[in-house]
Parts: C-alpha cells; structure tokens; sequence
C-alpha cells in the first residue's frame, strides 16, 4: 500500500528501491564528505547522531546512525574510489539520509544463507527494516535545475520525523 505523507515514495519491496532520494527545499541539510577510510563509517554516523541530538531528534538517532553507517561502510568498501558524500536532512516530518559515491553499480540485497550472513550481506536488510522500507537508490545528483555528477549513485533512506 503507498504511503499517504507527501513526497514520500511508494513502500519499496526489499529487491525494488524506489529511485527518489531528493528531499525538499524547505528541508535543512548537513552535508559530510567520507573518505574511503576505515573511520569513515564511525565518523559519519557520528556524525548523523550529534545533528540529530542536537535538534532533540534523539528518537531518531540510533536508527539514523545505523542506517548511515551500513550505507557508507558499503561505498567504502564495494565503491572503490574517491570516497562519498553524505547529506541529512531534516524536515519536520522525517529526516533523509542520501550517499552518494561515484560507483554507478547499484547495491544489492544478496539471497542470504547462512553462510552469507557471516560474510556480510546484511546492511541492506537492516536499513529496510529500520526504515520500513522508505530507501532506495537513483543515478546522478539534482543541483538546481539540473543533475550533476552522473556517472554515480545515491543511496538513501527515510525515517519519519515523531510529531
């Protein structure tokens, strides 16, 4: 069933991310750039944490800064490169999370076995189910009235803001 709250995107299957990672205009934005280092996951989620505390967001803030850690520890690791950027933000009914890497592969939710879930394969699954769903990923960047940087990807998720 969709969601009803505007802009939200439809509840993506685990398999079929919606592609709408942008967020409104009205929203305050945070912006972090992750190196591709190994701190860079704890850094960013972090990161996330403190804005969100900071704004008395702190229902909010152990999921964010899981959410966040998955997705950037998985540009680190599968998107090798130049590292990623972070951008929260904050609007009065959710907070979105984007990363965006130069990667243009999509990630992807392994079948897991057991064997797989000691290898790795579950951030994706975690972020679904610590979102409900509300993630996904898109090509390029929105800047204006235009995209930029469209050889890469954002990954992204929601979290709906407690009124």
């Amino acid at each position: 069933m969709p969601d009803t709250a505007p802009n939200l995107p439809a509840v993506p299957s685990p398999r079929t991310p919606s592609p709408t990672p942008w967020f409104s205009p009205t929203a305050t934005t945070y912006t972090l750039f992750c190196p591709p280092l190994e701190t860079s996951p704890l850094i960013a989620r972090d990161f996330v944490a403190t804005v969100l505390r900071a704004l008395g967001l702190d229902d909010l803030v152990d999921a964010a800064a899981l959410c966040t850690s998955e997705l950037v520890t998985n540009a680190c690791v599968h998107a090798k490169g130049g590292g990623s950027v972070l951008w929260l933000a904050v609007e009065t009914w959710r907070v979105r999370v984007i990363v965006y890497d130069g990667d243009e592969n999509p990630p992807v939710m392994r079948d897991l076995t057991s064997e797989g879930w000691e290898e790795g394969g579950r951030g994706l699954y975690l972020v679904d189910a610590l979102t409900e769903g509300h993630w996904g990923t898109a090509a390029a960047l929105p800047y204006g009235g235009g995209l930029v940087h469209p050889d890469g990807k954002a990954v992204w998720f929601d979290l709906a803001a407690r009124a």
